[in-house]
């Protein structure tokens, strides 16, 4: 039996033991009638029977407050065993509206890593971004709600300063995320996952990402964008922007970011995984997690517990039917009472 109060039991039990000890004494105490005499036995009987099921209704009430429940058993989950790495590229680039409708390509790296994360369950995940320089955002964690609820607020770089970037900035900083994930954890595997356009907008050429191959068991390399472009509004960092600001514009256009699929196909042979430009119609290709660290996990012991108070709430329902009634059945002889007979006067 394992129990789940609502309230602490300390305070459970204040509040219902004096109502179950007075519900204790009316029940042993005989009643009296009107007169001060004891009632018959057919009455005493009655009383007995009325006042021990208003009992029962007190202690299904306190047991229902402490929300009992029997263990589910062990299940089986699937639970994958490694290490995932995300670098997502936050230049102003990455909000240029070329993705499905004229969304930002952003949306669509946020609906690629929801997807992900559902892919590999029991994994620890890492986020890095990259713009002009990289900063590790979230190290490895099971909290995938942490994870989400981080790209869910993402935002690209201010673009008033916003000086050019390399798409392989991060390259260093994945390096030393993942040669401490393997010198802390070599039993696990480790996964990569690249999501950017490959544009690259300083005039020095990208570095490579080959330093962590060694480390890199699996993965991919995801790229957002067309090759005629998308325009990109001006963003400056604030939470609260809500899609109304301007255009980048350049000699008088809006400027236009267009994907790089040669850098990109750099990055995934740097990494030794694939690449896939994604689009809003099809779904992303994710690589199966190593097959000598994906396990079946037995779980279930606490998290899967099988409701009981449902059966309480029941009986609660029951016996106030019961109260209900005979409410009503003294409410309506009291009324024929109080009724004049005819030919009363």
């Amino acid at each position: 039996m394992i129990l789940q109060p609502v309230l602490p039991v300390i305070l459970i039990l204040l509040l219902g033991l004096p109502v179950v000890a007075l519900g204790v004494w009316v029940l042993v105490r005989p009643p009296r009638s009107a007169s001060g005499a004891p009632v018959t036995g057919r009455a005493l009987a009655g009383h007995r029977v009325r006042w021990g099921l208003r009992l029962v209704l007190v202690l299904a009430c306190i047991a229902l407050l402490l929300r009992p429940g029997v263990p589910g058993g062990a299940t089986q989950t699937l639970a994958t065993d490694t290490d995932v790495v995300l670098v997502v590229d936050t230049t102003a680039s990455i909000v240029a509206e070329d993705w499905a409708d004229g969304q930002p390509r952003l949306d669509g790296v946020r609906d690629d890593v929801r997807a992900l994360v559902a892919q590999y369950p029991g994994a620890r995940f890492a986020l890095i971004t990259s713009d002009a320089a990289a900063e590790l955002r979230m190290p490895l964690t099971t909290d995938t709600t942490a994870l989400i609820g981080s790209l869910d607020v993402l935002r690209p770089e201010v673009t008033s300063q916003s000086r050019g970037s390399s798409i392989a900035v991060a390259a260093p900083l994945l390096e030393e995320t993942l040669a401490s994930a393997a010198a802390s954890s070599p039993d696990r595997s480790r996964m990569v996952f690249y999501f950017g356009d490959g544009e690259q907008t300083v005039v020095s050429d990208p570095e490579s990402f080959a330093a962590s191959a060694e480390y890199t068991d699996a993965g991919a390399v995801f790229g957002y964008g067309t090759t005629e472009g998308g325009p990109m509004r001006i963003t400056s960092g604030d939470l609260s922007e809500d899609g109304s600001a301007g255009y980048i514009e350049y000699q008088g256009e809006r400027a236009l970011s267009t994907i790089d699929e040669e850098n990109l196909q750099t990055i995934a042979e740097d990494l030794g995984v694939a690449y896939e430009h994604r689009t809003a119609e099809s779904a992303p290709a994710f690589p199966d997690a190593p097959a000598t660290t994906t396990t079946y996990a037995e779980a279930g012991e606490v998290g899967n517990v099988i409701e009981l108070s449902w059966a309480l709430a029941l009986v609660i329902v029951l016996l106030l039917g019961v109260e209900l009634t005979r409410a009503v059945t003294l409410i309506a002889r009291l009324r024929h009472l109080g009724t004049p007979r005819g030919g009363d006067a």
